[in-house]
């Protein structure tokens, strides 16, 4: 069977439904996406609270883990990404961040020219529908009203929310009333992709609305390589149903399946560094060394403190009490099933001469980790901490040429001396926030790192052993100027070296941007689509970010 459309789309995530949207939307293309993973029904993805669950379900996820860390004791770090409808947006931690204005810049100054934040901007303000107290908008002129992305603030019910806030503004780090408007820096409500009680995934934004279109269709199969004629891509070998077909692009081929296995896809067609391709028997087709290179992320510990009241999650996480949020889920959406329980966060800067944010906190009203293992005994709260901007860079490279072989994903995490001095800072900055009088009224003893970690030595150790990765992986096939030799994609997402395809999600970012990628993948999804279809790209803004003027005497405001 030979399946073909004008586009066709790899991966069914974050950038891949948002470009199935927009490619399929006026109905003069028709749009094919391939899709290893299933579907996305069922209480573990819906279900907010429940985040916990679907990243760590190998039906959900591609269960690929780091090889061993040198820098943190040879741990494997988990490196979990969605093989599932939707993506990773549909087993993330539905946290929403833009990203700060000077991220977009730093690309377009790396060469993304095009990318700047006043070209972004028109983008992320087209992807959403801000909700905020109950109204629709947000800061005039900086939040969408109308797009297919919802995004909400939690109730903030809990105390501990606001004592956290305060903590932040009496710590001298100030209140912002919207980190995706205006103003990043300060401590504030942290925003949701939930919508009526679910996760609102971009399965739900994009792809299933779109895929009643008669001219968008969806594929089930895995991706072995992409069909190279004459330096023109012009087809995807999948194997589907025991077989191998190839499923054909009478346009364009369009990768978006993650800063994994979108270089992996790349260097499984020939594209990559010719000295790693030979080795694996792979035939040169366009020798770039930028395909897999330039990997990031953001590494975060928990700092945790114990609770003298009895008012945060962990009395809610036993059986009878998860019994409970889940009914309440299921039969009328109501209640704390309805939230990633991530209601407030900060993004700060770690020095005077910082000119913007470079640490990130997530705060949550319970003391237990991530993937929902390993909770504190009794009452307590938390708050995930780390650096964003660390030098430090990772490689994804074959480990053999069968495609159903997991990738070699090495972050090389903590490389870099300045990765410690700043892992520090972070921990310290969190004790002093926790120090704050807000928190007097709930502070008990420091769970962790523990009051006994105190020097330089120890703090390091405790960052060794315990780090983990916030599951923010991109750079792998980085976008800049189609004759730097580093590139993988000039500023349209056109693979140099190859015509007819591109790559569209978080593998060509220049750099990470501050906080959680799922919003700048969705952006990059939506703004690739119009360069695909040759459109003129929306105006640039003109709004100008607010920019701490006190930034290059102090971390704090004037």
């Amino acid at each position: 069977m030979t399946m073909q459309a004008d586009f066709v789309i790899i991966g069914s995530g974050s950038a891949g439904s948002a470009l199935a949207s927009r490619l399929s939307e006026d109905g003069r293309h028709s749009v094919i996406v391939i899709e290893y993973g299933g579907s996305d029904f069922g209480p573990f993805i819906k279900m907010p609270a429940a985040l916990s669950y679907p990243m760590n379900m190998g039906i959900y996820d591609w269960g690929y883990t780091s090889e061993p860390e040198p820098h943190l004791g040879n741990r494997r770090l988990a490196a979990p990404r969605g093989k599932v409808i939707g993506g990773s947006s549909s087993i993330n931690g539905m946290v929403y961040v833009r990203g700060h204005a000077e991220d977009y810049n730093h690309w377009a100054e790396q060469g993304a020219q095009g990318w700047s934040f006043a070209d972004v901007l028109p983008y992320f303000k087209r992807m959403e529908t801000s909700h905020q107290n109950g109204h629709i908008g947000g800061e005039p002129g900086w939040r969408g009203t109308d797009g297919p992305l919802h995004v909400q603030r939690g109730k903030a019910a809990n105390p501990l929310f606001s004592a956290f806030i305060e903590a932040g503004r009496q710590a001298g780090f100030g209140v912002t009333p919207d980190y995706n408007g205006s103003r990043q820096e300060g401590f504030g409500l942290m925003e949701q992709t939930i919508h009526n009680g679910q996760r609102w995934s971009t399965a739900e934004a994009y792809l299933k609305p779109a895929l009643k279109r008669p001219n968008l269709s969806l594929v089930k199969g895995l991706a072995r390589r992409i069909v190279i004629e004459n330096h023109r891509a012009t087809g995807v070998e999948i194997e589907a149903n025991g077989s191998i077909q190839v499923v054909q692009a009478r346009r364009e081929v369009v990768i978006a399946a993650s800063a994994f296995n979108s270089p992996k896809l790349l260097l499984l067609s020939g594209i990559g560094p010719g000295a790693d391709l030979a080795a694996h028997g792979i035939d040169v087709v366009a020798d770039r060394p930028g395909v897999g290179a330039n990997l990031q992320d953001h590494l975060e510990v928990y700092v945790q403190q114990a609770s003298t009241q009895p008012i945060t999650l962990n009395s809610k996480l036993n059986l009878f009490w998860k019994a409970w949020i889940g009914a309440q889920w299921l039969f009328l959406r109501k209640g704390l099933g309805t939230s990633n329980q991530f209601e407030a966060a900060a993004f700060v800067r770690s020095a005077a001469g910082v000119p913007y944010p470079d640490i990130q906190f997530h705060f949550l009203p319970g003391a237990i980790r991530y993937d929902g293992k390993a909770a504190a005994k009794g009452h307590g709260f938390q708050a995930h901490v780390g650096p964003m901007r660390s030098p430090s860079r990772g490689t994804v490279k074959l480990r053999s040429a069968d495609a159903k072989a997991a990738p070699e994903i090495r972050f090389n995490y903590m490389s870099h001396e300045e990765d410690w001095r700043d892992f520090r800072h972070a921990v310290r900055l969190t004790r002093e926030i926790f120090g704050q009088a807000a928190f007097d009224p709930y502070r008990g003893a420091e769970i962790s790192p523990g009051a006994q970690v105190q020097s330089d030595a120890e703090m390091d150790a405790f960052i060794r052993d315990h780090a983990e990765s916030a599951y923010h992986p991109c750079g792998t096939c980085r976008m800049g100027r189609a004759d730097d030799l580093s590139a993988v994609v000039d500023p349209e997402t056109r693979v140099i070296g190859v015509d007819g395809l591109r790559v569209a999600d978080s593998s060509i970012f220049p750099r990470v941007t501050n906080g959680n990628l799922n919003g700048p993948s969705i952006m990059t999804g939506e703004k690739a689509a119009d360069h695909i279809l040759g459109r003129t790209p929306l105006a640039p803004s003109n709004l100008e970010p607010w920019m701490n003027p006190a930034w290059a005497t102090t971390d704090r405001l004037a």
